[in-house]
């Protein structure tokens, strides 16, 4: 499977298209295969919003959405990784229909439900979801993901990553495989995942080194890069990083060790509304 040249995008947006992923901001991304959209981790709260991280703690947002939630295409379905405010929004869930298809952690499904959204899918690691249009399919298994360390887990919601098998028609192997981490931290679960899954095309690595109560609890540089040395994607896209105030591992530290490592080749950066086209095979 081949994607275009890496390295630094292009730094004017392209326009959406078919085959293709928008970097909206933070964990979000816009997805549109195979007649398919899929929206990730719905965050388009605009900089300088103050978002919730529990307990009384808040963070602030220091950058923008490449585009607003009301200037998305239909979306067909939601992954989501977990409810924390910086992946599902206050705008996000005024905005999004309550008969959207959302697919996430049993945890989220249950305060969704509250909500009144209708068309949840709780997935437990390693459960699978399948999705159908006239001119794709999807299929969804949950991956193993740690928000923290075992100590501060019970302050942390529930948190999966994801792994997308698209097809683009009736062939046997799907079109392409796409691996989401969600907001984990590298622990020996995710040491499972190449046993599990037959190949990775494309990763999406939540990095940012978040910290809460002054403990790690999204990858921070080497994180990553000991995760992308474990999956071996044929291309890895950071994504949630220098969003917000809380994040204390920048994108340069994840450049720099991903260099140190001899990865460069494997890992496109994307700016906020950078377009990476997505090949079929």
């Amino acid at each position: 499977m081949t994607f275009q040249a890496t390295g630094p995008a292009p730094s004017v947006p392209e326009p959406m298209g078919d085959d293709v992923l928008r970097f909206i901001g933070n964990a979000t991304v816009l997805l549109r295969y195979a007649d398919l959209t899929i929206l990730t981790d719905p965050n388009f709260v605009p900089r300088g919003t103050e978002i919730p991280l529990g307990y009384g703690m808040h963070t602030r947002r220091l950058t923008d959405p490449a585009m607003r939630i009301d200037e998305l295409p239909p979306v067909d379905l939601v992954v989501l990784s977990h409810l924390h405010a910086d992946h599902f929004d206050d705008v996000a869930r005024e905005a999004l229909p309550r008969s959207m298809p959302i697919v996430t952690t049993p945890e989220a499904a249950d305060q969704l439900a509250e909500d009144g959204f209708a068309a949840l899918q709780p997935l437990d690691t390693w459960e699978v979801h399948e999705h159908r249009v006239p001119g794709g399919r999807l299929r969804i298994t949950a991956m193993p993901g740690q928000h923290a360390p075992a100590a501060l887990s019970v302050a942390l919601p529930d948190v999966m990553g994801s792994y997308l098998e698209l097809w683009a028609g009736e062939e046997a192997d799907p079109s392409l495989r796409i691996y989401i981490s969600g907001d984990t931290i590298m622990y020996e679960g995710l040491r499972e995942i190449p046993d599990r899954v037959p190949a990775i095309d494309l990763a999406l690595l939540h990095l940012g080194g978040t910290r809460v109560m002054g403990v790690t609890v999204t990858m921070d540089a080497e994180q990553g890069v000991e995760l992308l040395e474990v999956l071996r994607p044929t291309l890895a896209v950071p994504v949630h990083y220098n969003d917000y105030e809380a994040f204390k591992s920048p994108l340069g530290a994840f450049v720099t060790a991903v260099d140190r490592a001899g990865l460069a080749d494997r890992v496109r950066y994307l700016r906020h509304g950078d377009v990476l086209p997505l090949p079929r095979r």
